[in-house]
């Protein structure tokens, strides 16, 4: 590889300790340089090299470095964006990219402006199950897809300590958080939308912000995607149900990856990615009207996916898979 990409992140709170520090300090392609931080300096404990800067302009002073991870709270997203690529800096967002399209729509601009790229960081296309399901789509076995369910579910009953995500603020609530995540997904696979429908709305006691939501999503070919979410499931059903003309395929959702991460496994370990037992994919479908049922492996989950393509589109100019014309279109969804 050739020289690596010093990288700064603006916060190391769980986003910047679980899903990018550990891979921007492990993959080739990048220097973890600096971290914002403006209190507590927790970032050297794990990572005794890195620089800590205590305000953004001391970081983005600093001449060397070249992206910036923006995993603020997602309502500060688009002024941080905005700074940090007036400074000529390319710039990784946390999901959701923005508020609203035409916030994105303006960095997108002005990244043109500044000749700088602006990224999106969707790292569960690289989920071992999204990736299964997709891999299942394009065999055919299902033949064409009528419908698919995509769930991301939780129990947290309780108001939650991080305000910004509990407060009626933009981008705030979990349609903007996990609901991001699925239409992504679903984008990814099947393209741009045609039509949608949304209902969401807040059960947990004294909640602000909306806590279970909803979408129906055509796609072109008649491809009809459910999506929901809920803060108040007990026992999750399935994350992933696909029926075709031709069979079904049922796969339990799998957070593999960021368990993995919390227990302090790094994206090297040789076991990263790889889904415990049991809980692979079932996939039953005909042919010549024999109906055969067939218990899917998961392929192996892969962040790091998206940090390799990130190192291509930056050094070698290479488009980068999360298009961001459907990050537009994401949003459009979001809003």
């Amino acid at each position: 590889m050739e020289k690596p990409i010093v990288t700064a992140l603006l916060a190391y709170g769980m986003s910047g300790k679980v899903f990018h520090a550990p891979f921007l300090a492990t993959h080739k392609g990048f220097e973890l340089y600096a971290v914002l931080e403006r209190n507590i300096k927790k970032a050297a404990i794990d990572y005794p090299e890195i620089i800590s800067y205590s305000t953004i302009n001391e970081l983005l002073s600093d001449e060397k470095i070249e992206l910036v991870v923006i995993n603020t709270p997602n309502n500060t997203h688009f002024d941080y964006a905005k700074l940090v690529l007036e400074t000529g800096k390319h710039i990784l967002l946390e999901k959701p990219a923005t508020s609203t399209p035409e916030e994105f729509e303006i960095l997108l601009a002005l990244a043109e402006k500044v000749n700088r790229q602006v990224f999106v960081y969707q790292n569960r296309r690289w989920s071992s199950d999204i990736t299964s399901a997709k891999n299942i789509i394009n065999s055919g076995k299902l033949g064409d897809i009528v419908e698919m369910h995509l769930r991301f579910d939780r129990y947290r009953p309780n108001i939650g300590a991080k305000t910004f995500k509990e407060t009626p603020i933009p981008s705030s609530g979990i349609w903007y958080d996990l609901g991001s995540h699925l239409i992504d997904q679903a984008i990814a696979i099947f393209g741009k939308p045609v039509s949608h429908y949304r209902y969401k709305n807040s059960y947990r006691e004294n909640s602000l912000v909306d806590d279970f939501a909803f979408m129906h999503i055509v796609f072109p070919n008649k491809v009809n995607v459910f999506i929901t979410t809920n803060m108040l499931v007990t026992d999750a059903q399935a994350g992933i149900i696909i029926h075709g003309t031709k069979g079904s395929y049922i796969k339990e959702f799998c957070d593999e990856q960021e368990d993995q991460l919390i227990q302090g496994m790094l994206p090297t370990d040789a076991e990263f990615g790889i889904e415990k037992p049991n809980r692979e994919g079932k996939l039953t479908y005909y042919s010549n009207q024999e109906k055969i049922t067939e218990i899917i492996p998961s392929l192996k989950g892969n962040f790091n996916g998206l940090f390799d393509a990130l190192y291509e589109s930056i050094r070698n100019k290479k488009p980068f898979p999360v298009d961001n014309e459907q990050i537009i279109s994401q949003l459009k969804l979001l809003v």
